[in-house]
């Protein structure tokens, strides 16, 4: 085993002097260039060209990019319903089926499956735009806090 690889792998990624990042850096740099094309009650749609800086090794949309964007996607799906708040993940799975690339445009539809008095279930479906072409599938399981009585 190569710990000192590795360790550089994880450590050296991604070098940034200090924390001079401004706050929710990494929900900004993924989700900037997402457009809203629809909202209605339980669903959002999104699309969004795959910008250079969020490809992997291989030259095409990272996996971890998509997680995040189950999870933000879905989670505005929840105030869609007349939530408050859109609650703490519980669990997310995402299954990846094929593959998108710089400057490819796709839709993201999140639909929500069930919101309840506190779990909420979700749904995310991506698309290649110009074929309809299934990207990746997510789901996500939403804890919801209790409305205070008081």
């Amino acid at each position: 085993m190569e710990a000192e690889k590795v360790k550089g792998y994880l450590e050296n990624s991604a070098t940034i002097e200090g924390d001079g990042l401004p706050l929710r850096f990494f929900e900004r740099l993924i989700m900037h260039g997402i457009c809203v094309d629809l909202i209605e009650t339980g669903r959002v749609i999104c699309s969004f060209r795959v910008p250079s800086r969020l490809l992997n090794g291989g030259n095409y949309l990272h996996g971890g990019v998509t997680a995040t964007l189950v999870d933000l996607v879905s989670s505005a799906a929840v105030y869609t319903v007349g939530a408050t708040f859109t609650g703490t993940s519980v669990e997310i799975n995402v299954s990846f089926l094929d593959a998108a690339y710089a400057d490819e445009e796709i839709e993201i539809e999140a639909r929500a499956l069930r919101v309840g008095k506190a779990v909420a279930v979700l749904s995310v479906e991506f698309r290649k735009k110009s074929t309809g072409k299934i990207i990746a599938q997510g789901r996500h399981t939403k804890y919801l806090p209790l409305q205070s009585k008081m």
